[in-house]
């Protein structure tokens, strides 16, 4: 089974966060959607858990693209989650 998560374009962050909290055995991400109602309009965001850690998108959407919000979110977490198992591994402290 042969896996190359980071270099594909096809797969959505959402898939490649599902992926390696599979990896890592941890629960599967958990998303909301955030809006603020910003003058005659509301703009749309996400968060998602990961391990206990929560992680907000970097941008806020109009309501047509709340998709675009939950790959912002899952590409951030993934990011951390990559990053901070790698950390964890590298200085001995491996295991969750």
């Amino acid at each position: 089974m042969s896996s190359s998560t980071s270099g594909s374009s096809s797969s959505s962050w959402q898939d490649r966060l599902d992926e390696a909290c599979r990896e890592f055995q941890i629960a599967a991400p958990i998303f909301q959607i955030v809006s603020d109602r910003r003058g005659g309009r509301t703009a749309w965001s996400s968060r998602v858990t990961v391990h206990g850690s929560v992680h907000q998108a970097r941008f806020w959407y109009d309501g047509k693209n709340l998709h675009n919000a939950k790959e912002d979110a899952a590409e951030v977490a993934y990011n951390w989650l990559n990053s901070s198992h790698l950390n964890s591994r590298s200085t001995g402290h491996g295991g969750w």
